[in-house]
């Protein structure tokens, strides 16, 4: 029997004096990267701010203390995806295709999908906002109880979808359909459905498909394709293990139009 892996060890440990330096100093690299990508932002509202407004900016301590704020979080956060989210996704999905269930792992992608939707931030907002107009407009009763219960069912569909949606990207993977074909022909579903679909509902939906991609979203279920594609024989990373994301964006609208249909 092999013996157990050893567990990984700290930063300061004696063993290994450089890896904290190392991290320091690919975190600096981050640093620098998160304020080159912000500095063309900071130029053009600093352009017309002075040039076009010609107003200075107020409370400008707070916003330069924000900005670091920004810079800094921006820095961790991709080094947190690359030391925590990448790794666990390509190595859960190197456990289930070495474990052979494709039941659990469609599973797991339909929890993924799932969990990491139903509380999304931007979701959340939209959905609510949906709901007061949907009762400014008398769609839906303008009470507490029916903006909840809308937006409730609005966040449920969407969730629903990017969870069935990644298991539809997973099932391609094994099976290796081409992803151009499965969102062609999505897209064809999109517009005929439009047709059909409430009017109200048909920008809720085409909105809903940007909310889902988060900074959570993403890179798990990114790395999870990337990972499952490395671990089938046959598959190519580059051409199998991308397009999750897509389906991701394609599925809420066929299921909010739905949704309003239903609900109608």
């Amino acid at each position: 029997m092999p013996a157990p892996p050893h567990p990984p060890p700290a930063l300061d440990s004696p063993s290994e004096p450089g890896l904290a330096r190392q991290l320091v100093i690919e975190l600096a690299r981050d640093v620098q990267g998160a304020v080159r990508d912000l500095l063309p932002i900071i130029v053009v509202v600093a352009f017309f701010q002075a040039v076009v407004l010609r107003r200075t900016l107020p409370h400008l301590d707070q916003i330069v203390i924000g900005a670091v704020m920004v810079v800094l979080g921006l820095a961790l956060f991709i080094r947190g995806l690359q030391l925590g989210l990448f790794p666990i996704g390509e190595t859960m999905a190197h456990g289930f295709a070495t474990k052979g269930n494709i039941y659990w792992l469609a599973a797991f992608a339909f929890a993924l999908g799932f969990t990491t939707t139903v509380a999304e931030p931007a979701l959340i907002a939209i959905a609510g906002e949906a709901a007061r107009v949907a009762a400014e407009g008398s769609v839906i009763a303008n009470t507490v109880d029916a903006r909840s219960a809308y937006a409730f069912g609005l966040r449920l569909t969407v969730a629903l979808s990017v969870g069935s949606a990644i298991v539809l990207g997973v099932v391609r993977i094994i099976k290796g359909w081409p992803v151009q074909r499965l969102i062609i022909g999505g897209y064809l579903g999109v517009v005929i459905m439009t047709f059909f679909a409430p009017a109200e509902i048909i920008g809720i939906a085409y909105d809903s498909g940007g909310v889902t991609t988060s900074t959570v979203t993403v890179p798990l279920v990114t790395s999870l394709g990337v990972g499952l594609a490395s671990s089938i024989k046959g598959r190519n990373p580059m051409i199998d293990g991308f397009g999750l994301i897509a389906f991701a964006s394609l599925t809420p609208m066929v299921f909010v139009m739905g949704y309003g249909m239903v609900a109608r």
